[in-house]
């Protein structure tokens, strides 16, 4: 046998043992990827996609936002806070909404204006709205359980929210925006927020 034919040979060889080597970096580093990223995306932070008109102008179809899916495992959610949650009658479906009304407490909506009744305020306080363009002039009253929200979006005209099918329980809830990431013109951190 020639050292032509040998070299041949071991070349052969060799790209096979290549080929085996890379194949099995690329399982290795699939295997590390996904046993970080699942838990990352299960438990810490998850994408999501605004689709709809409910939260304009502070949200907008196309806004891509990171939701902070640890906060509210570990504290209390606040009013006026942006949540991301699972729409408890089909939880396929992701909403986003803002808390109004938190639990024990009296939601009063009339013509609009939205009044909260708790144990710090009996004769009620209203509720700041300052951010909402556009209103509904509706009237509703409901009070709260001790596990449940009340949410609503700030386009309240267009907003499928509490008032329609009732108040959220802790349970669905996914997290809050931690940072919009696309449009590139409006990439900010915890956006949505204000004072409460």
């Amino acid at each position: 046998m020639s050292d032509e034919t040998t070299d041949l040979s071991q070349e052969k060889k060799d790209k096979k043992y290549n080929r085996r080597e890379i194949v099995k970096e690329i399982i290795t580093f699939a295997i590390i990827a996904f046993g970080i990223v699942l838990p990352f995306r299960a438990y810490v932070a998850e994408p999501y996609l605004v689709d709809g008109r409910s939260m304009d102008p502070t949200f907008a179809t196309g806004d891509y936002l990171i939701v902070d899916k640890l906060s509210y495992k570990f504290k209390t959610p606040e009013r006026n806070s942006v949540l991301v949650f699972k729409y408890p009658e089909d939880t396929s479906k992701n909403f986003i909404k803002r808390i109004i009304g938190l639990p024990g407490e009296t939601v009063k909506i009339s013509n609009g204006v939205v009044t909260i009744v708790n144990t710090e305020n009996p004769d009620g306080f209203v509720v700041d709205g300052s951010y909402v363009t556009h209103p509904s002039l509706d009237s509703y009253e409901k009070m709260l359980a001790e596990d449940e929200y009340y949410v609503l979006g700030d386009n309240r005209a267009e907003s499928y929210d509490s008032r329609y099918w009732g108040p959220l329980q802790k349970k669905y809830m996914l997290g809050k925006p931690l940072v919009r990431l696309f449009p590139v013109k409006k990439i900010d951190v915890l956006p949505g927020s204000i004072d409460k």
